[in-house]
């Protein structure tokens, strides 16, 4: 492992703990100029990203467990925390769109005068404090679920604080009230379409799926190809964590062991190939007329 990469889990957990810091700070001055306003959708707001804390210290919290030993109980670590944080972020973010988007149609229904000024002013830091945390987690997305699920946590917030804000100024020169709302609609669907990949990714290594950028058929031809093997079986492809995959499958080898050194080439070439980085080969030789329990497709 190269100094970068031993570096990269610190790296995050101080990005972590900024991005909490911050949104706490932007939470208790929300609420203050609510209560110093008088606003009911400014404090509204504040218990919103009230809840962005919980979803930061959720893929945090993970990060950090999935740095754990193995013990004898959880014998692979804890790195399916992290998958657990990606799907209780994704499902979090859906409830709370659906919230706003309950409200923004209730006031659709009845619009009610809102303090323009205020809202584009609070909305602005918004927009920077929520940016400034989804930027933290930027490079991270492309290779860790969970962090791609508090990056789309934070950046999903900064564009409905744009929204907010955008709603403000529209507001501020025409005094429509019914915009606020309208914005809070839209914003509401442009979240969902983008968490929605995240919640059916995180759900589908939840149960153990074959993780997305991992081709199973291409993985067993490769093991069909290996010399000296005859059939394969009981193949197995899952997520241990958001970044690790793990294999597992049975080699019918009628020429008998091929040695630790094959093995171990397949093993360095599932992990170039596919990013598949523990593979466990159980080689069977078939002396007998015997056939392994597992070797039906359906049997698990």
């Amino acid at each position: 492992m190269s100094h970068a990469e031993d570096a990269e889990p610190a790296r995050y957990a101080r990005a972590f703990v900024i991005g909490i810091a911050l949104h706490i700070a932007y939470v208790a001055a929300e609420a203050a100029f609510g209560l110093f306003a008088g606003s009911l959708a400014l404090l509204a707001d504040a218990g919103h990203n009230a809840g962005d804390v919980l979803s930061l210290a959720l893929a945090g919290g993970a990060a950090m467990l999935s740095r754990r030993r193995p013990s004898g109980r959880f014998t692979y670590g804890l790195r399916g925390s992290t998958i657990l944080a990606a799907l209780a972020n994704a499902i979090l973010l859906l409830l709370v769109t659906g919230g706003i988007a309950w409200e923004a149609v209730i006031r659709l229904l009845s619009p009610a005068a809102v303090n323009s000024v205020l809202i584009v002013a609070v909305a602005a830091v918004g927009i920077l404090v929520n940016g400034a945390t989804a930027l933290l987690f930027a490079k991270g997305r492309k290779r860790d679920l969970n962090l791609k699920s508090a990056f789309l946590h934070m950046a999903a917030d900064a564009l409905v604080t744009f929204g907010v804000a955008a709603a403000g100024l529209v507001i501020w020169f025409t005094r429509w009230f019914w915009v606020d709302p309208a914005a809070s609609l839209l914003v509401s669907l442009v979240i969902v379409v983008g968490t929605w990949g995240l919640l059916r990714s995180a759900f589908g290594l939840a149960l153990h799926a074959v993780p997305e950028g991992v081709d199973a058929e291409a993985v067993r031809a490769f093991l069909a190809e290996l010399p000296g093997v005859s059939a394969v079986h009981d193949l197995h492809i899952w997520g241990m964590s958001t970044t690790e995959t793990a294999l597992t499958c049975h080699l019918v080898m009628p020429g008998g062991h091929p040695g630790d050194a094959l093995l171990r080439r397949a093993a360095e070439a599932l992990h170039e190939r596919f990013g598949i980085a523990h593979a466990t080969l159980q080689i069977e030789i078939a002396d007998t007329a015997e056939t392994c329990k597992l070797t039906p497709e359906h049997v698990v």
